[in-house]
């Protein structure tokens, strides 16, 4: 594992072409591996994660073929998966296994799905609990950690599920393990989270009372399509944020998806006073995206981060906290208990590095607070093996000053496998 070094940029010019957007990229590859018929896919997200996923379909017996630009899926309808050779391996994504195993609880064969050191640490108690509720056959090693061994279930039976707590992924879960299932499966939000698995599934949706109720069974019909992804904009964010807050900054960042469901970030760095305005707005397939022209800001920090935001932004989490430590006031964030059980602890790991950066952090259970009181200076960012922690620290160490270093700087290759050379392509010294 290699580190890298950084200075502060004395300015950020130029225009940026993000990868893929991850979620969408996942879903798309195993939509079409669901549907009855060959679908396409440009745009995918070229990276460890979307790759952990098409490699388990392949175990699956799913025929898919990449020229480069597009690949072409030969779906197999959800009756015409194969029982792997060998224990699938999600590799470093809990989209892939929390996903999949929804797949894998309707299945007639027994299977088995794992990850790397670093997944199987991440607990899968909130996809176990739904799905044994339906009647799935699924073990968890120790703690309900991975690997998850499946068994074939006698049936699988449609339940009502109100998420304990806002998770796209728990939510996806579960509903794709409704179309498996005898009766009508719902899933109940009263925050909503991200909303691609039923925008890309045209699965029935009802808004009442507050309530977002969303539902699937064996009688929807996954169509073969067409998927165009958007930019990801998550990985978008980094280089939004960079612009606020490296002086004399002005950078464009083409082709974001702007799925409402996915703005939230952009929307405090507005409130925060944030220059952001969206240019060439658009919809491709049913995702709607454009180009963000950010210039540098003075940012004024929210005092307490509007908790119903909360499921809209955590994985822009990181790099907004570095947006604040540039701002003046108050941050405090709460409710952001999942920081906890992404790639790492996200909330231990942005107070150390919020604290490399001279700032003084005071960390809860549920998030962390600060006040900026200095102008922030480089360090040593450790990123616990975590992509979106390394890529929030390099932003933060080419706006702070002094020298820094961040350690595993590879662990990018999770989402964004050209950053390194993205970011020094628009530094200007």
């Amino acid at each position: 594992m290699s580190s890298i070094r950084l200075t502060q940029a004395k300015t950020m010019r130029g225009e940026v072409l993000v990868p893929g957007d991850k979620s969408i990229s996942h879903r798309a590859l195993m939509f079409s591996a669901l549907a009855d018929g060959t679908s396409e896919i440009r745009g995918l997200l070229r990276a460890a994660d979307p790759f952990s996923t098409l490699s388990c379909l392949r175990q699956l017996g799913v025929e898919i073929v990449d020229d480069g630009t597009v690949l072409t899926v030969h779906g197999k309808g959800r009756d015409g998966f194969s029982r792997p050779s060998s224990a699938l391996n999600a590799g470093n994504s809990g989209t892939t296994i929390r996903l999949l195993s929804g797949i894998l609880a309707g299945q007639p064969f027994a299977s088995t799905i794992t990850g790397d050191e670093y997944l199987v640490r991440r607990p899968m108690k909130r996809i176990i609990d739904p799905l044994r509720l339906m009647g799935a056959n699924v073990e968890g090693a120790a703690d309900q950690k991975p690997p998850l061994a499946f068994h074939p279930a006698e049936r699988l039976s449609g339940i009502t599920y109100s998420l304990p707590v806002p998770s796209a992924q728990v939510k996806s879960a579960v509903l794709l393990a409704g179309l498996f299932a005898q009766g009508s499966t719902e899933v109940i939000e009263t925050i909503p989270s991200r909303d691609h698995t039923e925008r890309m599934l045209h699965l029935p949706i009802e808004h009442r009372d507050g309530k977002t109720t969303i539902r699937s069974s064996r009688d929807h019909a996954v169509q073969p399509c067409s998927y165009e992804v958007p930019g990801d904009p998550s990985s978008a964010a980094f280089f939004i944020v960079a612009g606020l807050i490296v002086k004399d900054s002005e950078i464009l960042v083409r082709n974001v998806g702007l799925n409402p469901s996915r703005r939230g970030f952009l929307d405090l760095l507005r409130r925060m006073g944030g220059s952001i305005r969206l240019q060439n707005e658009r919809v491709a397939g049913g995702e709607p995206l454009a180009d963000v022209l950010v210039k540098h800001s003075a940012l004024r920090n929210p005092g307490n981060v509007p908790a119903e935001i909360i499921p809209n932004i955590i994985d822009e989490i990181p790099i907004l906290s570095v947006a604040a430590a540039f701002g003046e006031g108050e941050w405090v964030l709460h409710h952001a208990e999942e920081l906890r059980h992404k790639e790492c602890d996200r909330v231990t790991a942005m107070s150390r590095t919020l604290r490399a950066m001279g700032v003084v952090v005071d960390e809860y259970p549920d998030g962390f607070g600060f006040v900026p009181r200095t102008a922030p200076h480089g360090g040593a960012f450790v990123t616990m093996s975590d992509h979106r922690i390394a890529m929030a620290s390099a932003v933060a160490a080419i706006a702070s000053l002094g020298e820094s270093t961040i350690d595993n700087s590879e662990c990018v290759d999770i989402s964004y496998p050209n950053f390194w050379e993205t970011l020094s392509s628009l530094i200007a010294n």
